[in-house]
């Protein structure tokens, strides 16, 4: 099937616009309890293919637990609590933020962006919100003997070995390899596969390196996102919950039973995944009052709500 609408714009009760994009939710036992669109078709998942990666930079040898195991699987929103998360990292590793080969960015979160500038600052691989993940992956290199400075090249022993991870979890192949936009690679998945790898993460058994990254996400969601971001949020207000937002509408979540969604939004609109997702969620029977804050995105008319884009499944 081709993609579908999941969400639909209404401003001053008028249909004015939506977001096509494909949807799957899983049961505990991992049946399909809801499909939208193409779920089986490949995608890039983005950034919500980090905390796969974590699991594999765990099975490597990397000893991180708690905040900074989240900020290995973070999109950090550039906070300061989040820059010195990644110095200690690199610092374990004998490295500092020159080793990192992030592209030079300001924080994604528009209040820190703003300060951050007003203080003087700029951009800097440090502040990209991948450089969690980076350092990670360079300390991982660390561990290992392994080369440094080709540590994103696509055949380097580190991305093999996580390439290989991740499509162990999804219980698929990656069919592409593309570039992200920290310049490591991307492995392209089904939301299908996105889903099951979710899921895998989310139940596994204590002492696996997936049950030490889903606790460090459950505990820790600030250093996952930041305080003012929405899976930050997500994650906060439903218990047991995994997940993690990507790029290009991109969403992933499981709870710890194993039910789990992915999404994603075609056109890359951020401002409908957050509803899409919490409307899936219902879906599979979850109630959280976060889901009531986040199921519709208000619309501004003279600086106050006039419509709304909300989910439509």
């Amino acid at each position: 099937m081709p993609s579908v609408l999941l969400a639909e714009v209404v401003r001053s009760g008028f249909v004015e616009g939506g977001h096509r994009g494909s949807l799957v939710a899983l049961a505990a036992d991992g049946s399909r309890l809801l499909e939208r669109g193409e779920p089986d078709a490949p995608v890039f998942p983005r950034s919500s293919n980090k905390p796969l990666q974590a699991v594999g930079l765990l099975e490597l040898g990397l000893d991180l637990d708690g905040q900074l195991l989240a900020l290995a699987a973070a999109s950090h929103s550039g906070e300061s609590f989040h820059l010195d998360g990644v110095r200690r990292v690199l610092a374990s590793a004998g490295l500092d933020e020159t080793d990192l080969q992030t592209p030079p960015d300001l924080p994604v979160d528009e209040v820190e962006k703003l300060a951050y500038v007003a203080a003087g600052g700029t951009a800097s691989p440090l502040v990209m919100n991948c450089s969690g993940k980076h350092a990670a992956m360079l300390a991982t290199c660390v561990v290992n003997g392994w080369p440094i400075d080709s540590y994103r090249d696509p055949g380097h022993p580190l991305q093999q070995s996580l390439r290989a991870t991740v499509e162990r979890l999804a219980g698929e192949k990656s069919p592409v390899v593309g570039v992200d936009g920290c310049g490591a690679p991307l492995f392209a998945l089904s939301l299908t596969g996105l889903a099951r790898a979710f899921a895998a993460v989310a139940t596994a058994p204590a002492g696996t390196a997936e049950h030490r990254v889903a606790a460090a996400i459950r505990r820790h969601p600030e250093w996952l996102g930041g305080t003012r971001r929405d899976v930050t949020a997500l994650v906060a207000g439903v218990p047991g919950l995994v997940a993690k937002d990507g790029a290009e509408g991109v969403y992933a979540a499981a709870l710890p039973d194993g039910r789990a969604v992915a999404l994603k939004i075609d056109d890359g609109g951020q401002r409908a995944r957050p509803p899409v997702m919490a409307a899936a969620l219902r879906a599979l029977g979850v109630e959280a009052a976060v889901l009531d804050d986040q199921e519709t995105a208000a619309l501004l008319g003279g600086g106050v709500p006039v419509g709304a884009v909300r989910p439509v499944l």
